[in-house]
């Protein structure tokens, strides 16, 4: 690595790790449970980043004061508790060498997740990056979500990392406000699960990345004085 960056930040869904396999997996389960017809692969990788609640209402066409949201989003998240033991989730293309890189040249890298910490910790772990990571952070290590600055700022803070020469890499509009929120370098992840009407240009990136496997070439031009 030949970058003034000292820390690299990652989300973790959509960004670093495509999980949206199991997702797929997780949800034709619970929908045949229920006697619905299944999801399209676009349309879970569109709404994954939202979260749980998101796609239980797409999938069954609900919303979340519907009397039986709570049941479906729960055995949801019991099915993707599940299937974690088995998970087909793996780095996106490029990731294993820049993760490899970045130790080699002593880089500090992180994940700031809106994952909770009982399901992302066996993820990592079943990858073989629980150990790797020098700090994960969860909904519950903070008392406010993105777009607030709090977890990245956390993060820094456990890596001794200045915010100014750290990067935060995400695939959701709120990643690019939290990382501006917390004046550290902002790259969007294109190849991530936008949205139908994600518009990335709009976002308040400072560099867009359209392949994960670009991102180590945009790592190496970020020198600073």
């Amino acid at each position: 690595m030949n970058t003034s960056i000292t820390c690299v930040l990652f989300d973790l869904d959509g960004t670093l790790i495509d999980t949206a396999p199991d997702f797929m997996i997780v949800m034709d389960n619970l929908l045949r449970e229920y006697g619905q017809p299944e999801m399209s692969e676009s349309h879970v990788r569109q709404t994954v980043s939202d979260g749980a609640g998101a796609l239980v209402k797409l999938g069954f066409a609900i919303e979340d004061s519907d009397p039986g949201f709570g049941e479906r989003r729960q055995r949801l998240l019991d099915l993707y508790g599940e299937q974690l033991e088995a998970t087909r989730a793996v780095l996106y293309p490029g990731f294993a060498d820049l993760l490899d890189r970045l130790e080699a040249a002593g880089i500090p890298w992180g994940i700031v997740t809106s994952k909770p910490e009982p399901y992302a910790t066996p993820l990592l772990r079943r990858l073989g990056l629980l150990e790797r990571c020098g700090v994960l952070v969860c909904p519950e290590h903070v008392s406010a979500k993105k777009p607030n600055p709090e977890s990245i700022l956390l993060a820094c803070e456990r890596l001794g990392a200045d915010p100014e020469r750290t990067v935060y890499i995400g695939d959701h509009l709120r990643d690019m406000q939290a990382a501006k929120n917390a004046d550290v370098i902002a790259i969007a992840a294109a190849w991530g699960y936008l949205s139908a009407d994600s518009r990335v240009e709009e976002w308040p990136a400072d560099f867009i990345v359209r392949e994960a496997q670009q991102t180590e070439s945009l790592l190496n031009m970020l020198q600073f004085a």
